[in-house]
């Protein structure tokens, strides 16, 4: 659908990311989902050899210097190879952002090159088993001893924590004060203090080391505080457009996946006496498909180029959230379509659309759950419109009895 939209640069660097999907091995995605790899660590490597791990940060520490529209279509091609990679993948995206805006120099040449080299890698400490989506209830601690501060608590179900170098974490250093004003933001390099205990047994995106994170009263240098003291949330919001808008991307590009295995094998399949792609019931599910991936893909796009224009801060966090919610939902939808039209051979391991379906049931959780954008599509919508100035046309005046002001009761 956007084809006619981008420039010979953005199809050039399609280009180059379809050159790493083909490259991926096809044993290594195999042993992902068996668990025979739990870090997949060749990938990001190779990907870094490449020059194609944080497209949008500066060249001189290794980026690019691209936008999110550039980053949208890399995420897609990458999201063909399923959630685990496609989560590594965005990891330096995320993390990265972190650094980047809040960072000092030293802080980006010590952390952000190395990784967009391919020679660190990292993973980012949200979750904790008290509670998932209440993030500002977070129980771990930084206690400030001298020129460090002393870190205990623990983090799970944290993507990459098998094989990564650091963490970014968030903590407590105000305990009195209210949650949104107590945390700070840490880099947290692997160590002594530092236990992975538990790699979780998961129904997808397997591969990708995730697991449970134990900070044993680990001292952290004050120097790896990024951002300021108590400012974690002012991270966490900005960490919030490449956490959200990485996994809308990368769930287009599964979700097309799912469509093209299932496109060829209606155009295959035959019934009937007839190929059943002429059948209304599957030829139906390919529209609805495309046209679900179409309207996702839209959204995706229109939000980048929104954050790269810099808009109203509460918009974008209403778009980003619109994108996260519709484009996980229309992945999950599409490849249950393709499931559908595959038939009980789609439940096999014939077809991968089996590994797509437990793959993508995990987007309307992560990354916030889908009822969690619900609340910011809604919070941010009244807050917007509620302050606008009046449209052009009062709509509500074009009722043939609206001036009967006393049947329009509210209370």
């Amino acid at each position: 659908m956007i084809e006619p939209l981008l420039t010979p640069e953005q199809r050039k660097l399609r280009e180059e990311v379809r050159g790493l999907v083909k490259w991926v091995p096809r044993q290594l995605l195999l042993d992902m989902d068996a668990e025979k790899v739990r870090y997949p660590r060749v990938f990001l490597e190779e990907a870094a050899r490449r020059r194609l791990l944080g497209l949008r940060f500066p060249p001189e520490y290794g980026g690019r210097g691209l936008g999110w529209e550039e980053e949208v279509i890399a995420l897609e091609e990458v999201g063909v190879l399923g959630a685990s990679l496609g989560c590594l993948y965005s990891l330096v995206s995320i993390v990265g952002e972190a650094l980047n805006k809040f960072g000092t120099p030293e802080q980006k040449e010590r952390w952000l090159r190395p990784v967009l080299e391919g020679k660190l890698t990292v993973a980012e400490a949200l979750t904790e088993p008290r509670g998932g989506s209440d993030f500002f209830g977070a129980t771990t601690v930084a206690r400030k001893e001298g020129d460090a501060y002393v870190l205990r608590g623990q983090k799970r179900f944290i993507v990459g924590a098998e094989g990564a170098d650091f963490f970014l974490v968030y903590a407590r250093t105000d305990p009195s004060a209210p949650s949104h004003k107590a945390l700070s933001c840490f880099i947290v390099e692997r160590g002594p203090g530092v236990e992975v205990q538990h790699l979780y047994g998961l129904l997808g995106t397997r591969g990708g080391g995730a697991g449970r994170v134990y900070f044993r009263d680990v001292r952290v240098p004050a120097e790896n505080l990024i951002g300021k003291e108590n400012g974690g949330a002012e991270v966490f919001w900005q960490m919030m457009i490449p956490e959200r808008m990485t996994t809308a991307a990368g769930a287009i590009g599964m979700g097309r996946a799912a469509l093209e295995v299932a496109a060829r094998y209606a155009d295959k399949r035959k019934a009937f006496g007839q190929k059943i792609r002429n059948f209304q019931a599957v030829s139906f599910k390919i529209a609805d498909s495309l046209t679900l991936l179409d309207a996702a893909r839209g959204l995706v796009h229109l939000t980048a180029r929104a954050i790269d224009a810099g808009d109203e801060p509460g918009r974008l966090r209403r778009l980003v959230s619109e994108s996260k919610k519709f484009s996980t939902e229309v992945a999950w939808q599409v490849v249950n379509y393709a499931m559908q039209i595959l038939g009980g051979i789609g439940y096999t391991t014939v077809f991968p659309v089996e590994r797509m379906l437990r793959d993508a049931r995990l987007g309307m959780i992560w990354t916030g759950t889908n009822e969690i954008m619900n609340l910011i599509i809604q919070h941010e919508f009244y807050r917007e419109f509620l302050q606008a100035p009046p449209p052009s046309r009062d709509v509500e005046a074009d009722a043939e009895e609206a001036d009967k002001s006393e049947e329009k009761v509210y209370e």
